[in-house]
């Protein structure tokens, strides 16, 4: 079984090609707002390295948001035509879980501008707190007591971003399948966009 997944909804661009359970090629850089202008030709270079054709995948796995509008739409747009194309399943992922991993108690924060943050804490992939909208001032006096994944830029500290190759694997019973692939959208958080819309 060769499985593609892909998450482009925020600032990484990362792609993973898993073969029975272990990752045979992978890329994963912080290309922000290029995803789509790199997207295929790493997904080409990531088949090369796992000696496979993009018709030899049997499955795609792809992060669903919350995340940058158009950042979201990118994975989720190639995994529609290819899955359509060859009729292959699709599985989604939620992009926090996805961040934090199967790691102990970890809080994930993404920027969603204008002073908010993506928020939501798992434990070993379990969800602790449901992904929400958080003004930044209500977290920052907690961040040193946390095992933080994420944006620690809006905080003046360095971004954490973990593998996310081995997050996909180590994830899989909570990838979701798509049942219907034309009815897929990502998934927003409505407080965010409406905030961000008054901006």
């Amino acid at each position: 079984m060769i499985t593609l997944c892909m998450d482009t909804s925020h600032k990484l661009l990362a792609l993973s090609i898993i073969k029975d359970d272990k990752v045979i090629a992978s890329y994963q850089e912080i290309c922000l707002k290029k995803q789509s202008e790199l997207i295929f030709d790493k997904l080409n270079e990531v088949c090369k390295i796992a000696n496979i054709k993009p018709f030899d995948i049997d499955e795609v796995v792809i992060s669903k948001g919350p995340g940058s509008y158009t950042g979201v739409r990118i994975a989720m747009s190639v995994a529609k035509v290819m899955c359509s194309i060859r009729n292959i399943p699709l599985y989604t992922l939620d992009t926090l879980r996805l961040y934090a991993g199967d790691i102990d108690n970890a809080s994930v924060i993404m920027d969603a501008r204008g002073n908010r943050v993506y928020y939501g804490e798992y434990n070993k992939g379990d969800i602790v707190v449901e992904t929400c909208v958080k003004e930044i001032d209500d977290i920052k006096d907690f961040l040193d007591e946390k095992n933080i994944v994420g944006d620690l830029s809006v905080f003046g500290k360095n971004d954490i971003y973990n593998n996310l190759s081995n997050n996909f694997i180590s994830l899989k019973k909570f990838w979701e399948k798509v049942d219907n692939i034309h009815l897929l959208v990502p998934t927003y958080l409505k407080e965010a966009s409406e905030y961000l819309v008054k901006k």
